[in-house]
């Protein structure tokens, strides 16, 4: 899709009143938050409604949270408010943003599996531009058995992860954790039931 088809789409995924994704954090994130230095000063990118940003904020980092969707970011800042916790709302489309130049430590992207081949791997190269030395990339996604148990993510095979595609990727990165499982998860009704996850943990060495 183009960034405008993007903002339209997600636009109306989120006019609903509630939380498509629920407001509690992904629980991969939560599973490996404990790696973040304290009073990091985090990347958050195609953030949606705001519970995995605002779940960095109330561990005490300072977080960036980007999105493309204004529907999104409206409930995302409303969340922030809610929890009483601060984040930096961007109105972002990622296709053509100029990334930041090293200013994070780390850089959060949960089942940001909008994202095409092209598309990912701009994204992949500009997590390490982002990142400044040594920060840390924590990526979930769901890998090609996703599309048989049909529990959420994208449709089209090329858009999701093999531990092969992410470790050509990072190959260059010391890779702390790559792991693929079936797990049942429950983020509200856009992620429901037993899932193909794969999780990245890795964290930007010099090229």
């Amino acid at each position: 899709m183009t960034e405008p088809d993007q903002a339209t789409f997600w636009n109306e995924r989120y006019r609903i009143d509630e939380y498509l994704y629920g407001t509690q954090p992904n629980a991969f994130l939560a599973r490996e938050a404990h790696r973040l230095a304290p009073g990091s000063t985090i990347l958050a990118i195609a953030d949606g409604e705001g519970r995995n940003s605002v779940f960095l904020a109330e561990q005490g980092h300072r977080v960036v949270a980007t999105d493309v969707s204004k529907q999104a970011i409206a409930k995302a800042r409303r969340l922030a408010k809610e929890r009483r916790v601060d984040v930096e709302h961007r109105l972002v489309d990622l296709a053509g943003w100029d990334w930041p130049e090293e200013e994070f430590d780390a850089v959060v992207g949960i089942f940001i599996q909008f994202a095409g081949p092209e598309l990912r791997t701009e994204m992949f190269d500009a997590f390490h531009r982002t990142l400044k030395p040594g920060g840390l990339l924590l990526l979930e996604g769901y890998r090609d058995k996703q599309l048989e148990f049909g529990t959420g993510g994208p449709r089209n095979i090329e858009n999701l992860y093999t531990e092969g595609l992410l470790r050509e990727a990072f190959g260059d990165w010391h890779i702390d954790l790559l792991t693929s499982y079936d797990a049942v998860i429950e983020e509200g009704a856009g992620h429901s039931g037993m899932s193909a996850l794969i999780d990245l943990v890795a964290r930007k060495t010099a090229r």
